[in-house]
């Protein structure tokens, strides 16, 4: 039988190399459909993904990433769970397909949806998130970064860090607070604490580069700080990942009041309420589900007027 599926997916090479694109498309289809009829999953599996992987590498986005949608029925039907070897599979067809291919996003959701099924995280799995959320952002499309990032791997947040921060650089200087937002907020509401301290941390890292942002170390018994004396919204977004540490809801309100005249100017009071709530214990009345709802209105630009409006930048300090 592999001695078969390879002669048939040679076959299809060819034509695929000899610029047939259709015509291998539609017959590696067929192919597949008749394995899957069989419940050959294996064969099946072979047949779309080389046959995947031939199409987007001739840069036949559109013909390929239909065979990976197909791929996908096909681990539905067969309950193929998120291993090593239906990740590795998948996440080598995410990377293969070119650059601004419209069914991209499609097979990413799809991916996501079968991981969530099929797996251990109700969200889906972190590895597709990072590896997606990473394209995304070489790609210049910071929303779906963001979405992707902030429900991925160990490593997202220094990939999300490296991004709020070129998108920063073509803002004005005193918008920092809002892209560290980005990245810090959403985390704590995903309940990610470890993420959201080591984005802060990357992000602010980077902003040291900046000479005109002045600033002063604070050390204490159990920590250490840097503040920036002209930007009030960064040094709570910093105390704001100590207190939840600390779990104290008098700290909490304490910060909140410190900081109201400047938390007025930003649209984080739903957040930072559901914040009060997960870490803090304090209740607030609300209707469905205040988690997604936010983690909605970050990722659509919602964070604060500077990062909707800013260009996208060269994305640098990714790799």
């Amino acid at each position: 039988m592999s001695s078969k599926i390879d002669k048939t997916i040679q076959r299809q090479q060819q034509k695929i190399a000899e610029g047939q694109f259709y015509e291998a498309h539609q017959q590696l289809r067929v192919i597949a459909a008749r394995y899957v009829k069989t419940s050959n999953w294996d064969a099946a599996t072979d047949i779309l993904f080389r046959g995947a992987q031939s199409l987007l590498q001739a840069g036949q986005g559109g013909s390929g990433g239909d065979l990976c949608i197909f791929l996908l029925e096909v681990f539905h039907k067969s309950e193929t769970k998120p291993d090593a070897g239906s990740k590795g599979k998948l996440l080598s067809l995410l990377r293969a397909f070119p650059k601004n291919e419209p069914t991209r996003k499609k097979f990413v959701n799809e991916m996501v949806g079968w991981s969530a099924k099929w797996g251990e995280y109700p969200a889906g799995d972190p590895e597709i998130h990072h590896v997606a959320g990473t394209l995304y952002a070489e790609d210049l499309e910071p929303y779906d970064a963001e979405r992707h990032l902030i429900l991925g791997t160990k490593d997202s947040p220094e990939a999300l860090a490296g991004l709020e921060y070129s998108w920063y650089t073509s803002d004005d200087s005193h918008t920092a607070p809002l892209y560290a937002a980005r990245g810090t907020l959403p985390y704590l509401l995903a309940g990610n604490l470890r993420a959201a301290n080591k984005y802060f941390l990357l992000f602010t890292s980077y902003l040291s580069k900046q000479p005109s942002l002045g600033t002063q170390e604070v050390s204490t018994k159990s920590s250490d700080m840097r503040v920036y004396p002209s930007l009030p919204l960064l040094n709570f977004l910093g105390l704001l990942l100590l207190a939840v540490e600390r779990g104290d809801p008098s700290l909490f309100r304490q910060l909140k009041s410190h900081y109201a005249s400047h938390l007025k100017d930003v649209n984080w009071g739903e957040a930072l309420d559901t914040i009060g709530e997960m870490y803090f214990g304090i209740k607030i009345p609300r209707q469905g589900n205040p988690m997604f709802d936010m983690l909605g209105s970050m990722f659509s630009g919602g964070m604060g007027g500077g990062a909707s409006k800013a260009k996208k930048p060269p994305v640098a300090g990714l790799d």
